[in-house]
């Protein structure tokens, strides 16, 4: 541990002539040398009260993807979050009873600008300050604030020591998710499957490979978990093997790193050597929540090849579907920059792969709680690429911010980006259902695509620090199958978000259910959405109806719906309100009430007749 400096600090440049690695790509500490790189973006070493949201520094005085529960059960962390100054302390190993203990030992820093230290540089000085500034030289600088939480393990969430469960997610601080060790053994058995192998067509390939399991964030820089993380793809595996489905049931694609060639097809040439740089850095960061260490750049390009092949092994024939299940995920990812937790683009690097074996057109559907910018960016104008999400938005106040109805395509691309923007947390099943039925299928058959691939990200399941929505395992079944009717079945499946570990087993597994014939039954579903997404897929319909004319005769219908209810709303309005002149109720027919009505409320309401008139009511 570290005491606060009371002398000024020499400041190392760390260039390429050092080490060899370059500064435009992240901060963070050089592998090779040790040295600290310069920081790429503020904020880094603090303790985030949003913790593991997509945002960066600016953007995190907004909730814009951690749900509110945060700031009601963090409490402890906000001493913390306000002290841009604070000194992490050591940090505990998990305890035995599996939850991650973390006692901060926080520092004030001394004020390095001037000799003596002012009013409020001190912890004393915080909590005791009065206004006038008191002789605190003999004071001990390293006094320590102790605050002891744990963090869960099923969805990162922290919580004081008082409290025996987790606020977000209900679980016990021991509660784990099991058995990703007998999906070990067993996946050492799966037959694999390329272009090269003489194997039968299969009807469901998956992608994994445990390499992606070393890209995770270093303990020393934020001790509190990252909700990208590891645990992510180990609980699927677990909840697929437990669900006797992989590796027995599917093929297992052979993975391999993505090529410099493919890559540039997507990203810049800079941003792809940016992500390589950090195979050289013990860690770094893109952005405030965009981690690398040096096994990343490697896990990216494993994430990327893999969703490359099983693309084109789909439109090949010699899959019928696929799930990649891989990490880390991609939609964020732009042209340009890595943010929002992605590094590399998956779901556009499998989209031009598809292209390459012989698709002409590719539709992505992305139902991550978060609005895919990457994707839209990189296929803004391009007519070939149709791509349709469903997300938070609330009027661009959920992280990214983009994804507004009207955001559809530029030039030629126009009409080729469909956002259905979500004006509210709490979105379930019937308001996704909904808005498939109305506007995701309509479009997509029109389109007629050669793969459909889904952008599949589980933070919009219940229970998600991040999503804070509702959708259920049933939910993501039934809206996986309406899309394994488009495409004529050719389906892809890629993982993107999800960070309740118990939510993400249980969606992805009866997603791969369904790639395996095993759909629910859709015609015992009726959905009954909310009167906010009734607007939002009115909104969304308003404005695509120029693009897709075969969604005009459905907004119509359903104007003419929100016609009558209004109406019927209004007049039922109108009958409880009892204006002047009005009628009055039936009793007052009777007694001394009709008497009492006719002499104070009828009068007034009566035109006044002027003295010698004969005619017309004065104001």
């Amino acid at each position: 541990m570290r005491p606060p400096s009371s002398g000024k600090k020499t400041e190392v440049s760390h260039s390429v002539g050092k080490c060899g690695v370059s500064d435009q790509a992240c901060h963070g500490k050089c592998q090779s040398c040790g040295i600290d790189a310069k920081p790429f973006c503020a904020g880094v070493n603090e303790v985030s009260l949003l913790t593991g949201s997509h945002t960066d520094v600016e953007a995190s005085k907004e909730n814009r993807g951690a749900c509110s529960l945060n700031n009601d059960r963090a409490d402890a962390l906000e001493e913390e979050a306000n002290v841009s100054t604070a000194r992490i302390g050591h940090v505990e190993s998990a305890d035995p009873g599996g939850s991650v203990g973390v006692e901060k030992e926080i520092f004030m820093a001394v004020n390095e600008e001037s000799e003596g230290e002012q009013a409020g540089a001190t912890l004393e000085d915080l909590f005791f300050f009065n206004g006038e500034e008191d002789d605190d030289s003999d004071w001990e600088p390293a006094s320590r604030l102790v605050v002891n939480r744990w963090f869960c393990l099923n969805c990162t969430m922290p919580n004081v020591d008082k409290i025996t469960y987790c606020m977000n997610c209900r679980e016990l601080p021991g509660s784990v998710v099991d058995g990703y060790d007998v999906f070990k053994k067993q996946i050492a058995q799966t037959a694999l499957l390329s272009a090269d192998t003489g194997l039968l067509p299969v009807s469901t390939a998956i992608g994994f490979d445990e390499r992606m399991l070393l890209h995770s964030e270093q303990l020393e820089v934020k001790p509190n978990p990252h909700p990208e993380r590891p645990d992510r793809l180990r609980a699927i595996a677990a909840s697929l093997a437990a669900a006797g489905i992989f590796p027995s049931k599917c093929a297992l694609v052979p993975p391999r790193e993505i090529t410099k060639e493919e890559l540039l097809m997507v990203h810049s040439p800079d941003h792809i050597e940016s992500v390589e740089q950090t195979k050289n850095m013990l860690y770094s960061y893109f952005t405030s929540d965009t981690y690398a260490n040096g096994h990343s750049a490697c896990a990216a390009k494993l994430a990327a090849g893999l969703c490359a092949d099983l693309a084109s092994l789909i439109v090949s024939g010699r899959v019928r579907n696929g799930f990649a299940l891989v990490r880390p995920p991609g939609h964020h990812a732009g042209v340009k920059q890595a943010m929002g937790f992605c590094l590399h683009n998956n779901a556009a690097v499998a989209a031009l792969a598809a292209k390459r074996a012989g698709a002409k057109k590719v539709l992505i559907v992305d139902w991550d709680v978060h609005h895919g910018n990457g994707t839209q960016e990189i296929f803004d104008g391009d007519k070939t690429v149709l791509y349709i999400s469903l997300h938070r938005h609330e009027d661009g106040n959920f992280y990214p911010g983009t994804g507004a109805a009207h955001e559809v395509g530029v030039l030629d691309g126009q009409g080729f980006s469909v956002n259905i923007p979500w004006s509210r947390g709490g979105v379930g099943d019937d308001d996704y259902i909904f808005a498939f039925q109305t506007v995701v299928l309509p479009i997509a058959s029109e389109f007629a695509a050669d793969i459909t691939i889904i952008s599949a990200g589980f933070d919009a399941a219940r229970g998600d620090p991040l999503g804070c929505c509702d959708v259920t395992p049933t939910g993501y079944s039934w809206m996986t199958s309406l899309l394994a009717g488009s495409s004529n079945g050719r389906l892809l499946v890629i993982l993107e978000g999800g960070y309740n570990l118990r939510s993400i087993s249980s969606s992805a597994t009866e997603v791969v259910k369904v790639l395996l014939g095993e759909g629910p039954n859709r015609a015992s579903f009726v959905v009954s959405p909310s009167k906010e997404a009734l607007s939002t897929v009115s909104q969304v319909l308003k404005i695509q109806q120029q693009f897709w004319p075969v969604l005009g005769p459905t907004y119509a219908s359903l104007q003419a719906q929100q016609g009558s209810v209004s109406s019927n709303h209004s007049n039922e309005l109108k009958k409880r309100k009892r204006p002047g002149g009005g009628p009055g109720p039936f009793w007052w027919k009777m007694g001394s009430k009709r008497l009492l009505y006719e002499a104070l409320i009828e009068p007034r309401s009566r035109p006044r007749k002027l003295k010698g008139s004969t005619g017309s009511a004065a104001p």
